[in-house]
């Protein structure tokens, strides 16, 4: 009875196909291109945005009028390594905050 088990299993083993090389190479330049699209798509992009964003931000000078991550609008009164202090309101309270917090500069300036 075991004699006939075994037969039985190898018969199916040897009729089962074997994943040939290719079909291997085929999944693995699937994946390939599934990743150089994601890196297109989405990584290159976004790494472009925050260099400019940097650039931004280091390009700042005092008088700028810009606005904040949280939506705080003011004009730069003084800049420091990591931290710039910027006028809000009429009543020009100032307020200390990081440059990572800056969204956006509204002042033109000439390139």
């Amino acid at each position: 009875m075991l004699n006939m088990f075994l037969l039985a299993s190898e018969a199916a083993t040897d009729t089962a196909p074997a994943a040939s090389g290719w079909e291997m190479y085929g999944s693995l330049i699937m994946m390939a291109i599934v990743f150089v699209a994601f890196y297109f798509i989405l990584i290159r992009p976004q790494k472009k945005k925050e260099k400019e964003a940097a650039k931004m931000r280091e390009s700042l000078e005092i008088g700028d009028e810009i606005v904040t991550i949280g939506g705080i609008i003011g004009r730069v009164v003084s800049l420091k390594e990591d931290h710039i202090v910027i006028e809000t309101g009429s009543d020009r309270s100032k307020i200390r905050i990081k440059r990572w917090a800056i969204q956006s500069n509204e002042t033109q300036h000439d390139a």
